[in-house]
């Protein structure tokens, strides 16, 4: 996704902002779209405290998963500019705003009829409510029910309200089909995700340790954030991690930090390790393990084929 200390990546997801359909090597835009067209789609349209009156045509994008949101419903023709972190699907129209630091000038520079953000970073909505733009706030989802929510508030939004149902209705049957064959285990199996080389990680509360929930996996960070203090993302140890054994080991600093199982077995102590051992450590794609749009299923399919290699 970005270039992110794990300390903000965990501020970012915990407080206000996480792999995709079913064929990975498509953009969004190119599959095909169950329950036909919602090119009619009715105006003016409600979502919240938001109301357009018409379909909008110049929608920028501050959030790298609004992005692929908005994409995989249809409505990439209409989105006009991207914050510089949004790098999916490659040809999303990148510029230089910045969805860290969105400046209020630079954003109205573009015209936008909708703007689309997962931050309300130096209160830019007031600030773009204030230039009577109207503004969408994305939060980092929770749980996949807010990733179905938005998908569908930004349907409705942009007049692609089938397509977005039509989305959500293939991540939920692709989901129900990679974790129906799961292997009954008396005993479930340990992972430790890892943020970042300073071993941030997530817990079971998070967005992304709900998705390692549905193989069936047991996360080793919950006991670091039992009052969860940190938001569900608690930096471990290495006597921690060492310690707990874990039977995977999931990088999502592959791209930002430059992980892999050579530099995780190289780590002091860690070759006991039984996901060293067994070859259990498992390099992610970052952006599709920080992000909470289509791709989810993504992320699943990784952690489910990691599972289904060790005997039951």
């Amino acid at each position: 996704m970005f270039r992110r200390t794990p300390r903000l990546f965990a501020a970012t997801l915990a407080v206000a902002a996480l792999a995709l359909g079913a064929c990975a090597e498509k953009s969004p835009d190119e599959a095909p779209t169950p329950g036909g067209t919602s090119a009619t789609a009715a105006f003016p349209v409600t979502v919240g405290n938001l109301t357009l009156d018409k379909r909008p045509e110049k929608i920028v994008s501050l959030s790298p998963t609004a992005t692929e949101m908005l994409f995989a419903i249809g409505a990439g023709k209409q989105v006009t500019a991207v914050d510089d972190q949004s790098n999916y699907p490659p040809d999303a129209p990148k510029s230089d705003l910045s969805g860290f630091q969105p400046n209020a000038e630079a954003i109205a520079g573009k015209s936008p009829d909708l703007v689309v953000l997962s931050n309300d970073t130096n209160k830019i909505v007031e600030q773009l409510t204030t230039l009577k733009i109207p503004v969408l706030l994305t939060p980092a989802a929770t749980t996949l029910e807010d990733t179905y929510r938005q998908l569908i508030e930004l349907g409705t939004l942009t007049g692609h309200p089938n397509e977005a149902a039509g989305v959500n209705n293939r991540i939920k049957d692709d989901i129900a089909k990679l974790t129906k064959d799961l292997p009954q285990r008396s005993t479930k199996l340990t992972y430790y995700h890892e943020l970042g080389p300073e071993l941030y990680s997530a817990t079971s509360k998070t967005f992304i340790g709900s998705i390692y929930a549905l193989a069936g996996l047991e996360n080793i960070a919950d006991a670091s954030d039992a009052d969860g203090k940190n938001g569900g993302y608690p930096q471990l140890s290495q006597e921690i991690i060492v310690k707990a054994n874990p039977d995977f080991v999931f990088l999502a600093d592959t791209k930002c930090c430059k992980q892999s199982p050579e530099t995780v077995k190289a780590r002091s102590g860690w070759a006991g390790v039984t996901a060293v051992k067994n070859n259990q450590v498992v390099a992610l794609d970052d952006d599709i393990a920080s992000r909470w749009g289509p791709r989810v299923v993504d992320l699943l399919r990784a952690v489910v084929d990691a599972v289904a290699k060790v005997p039951a």
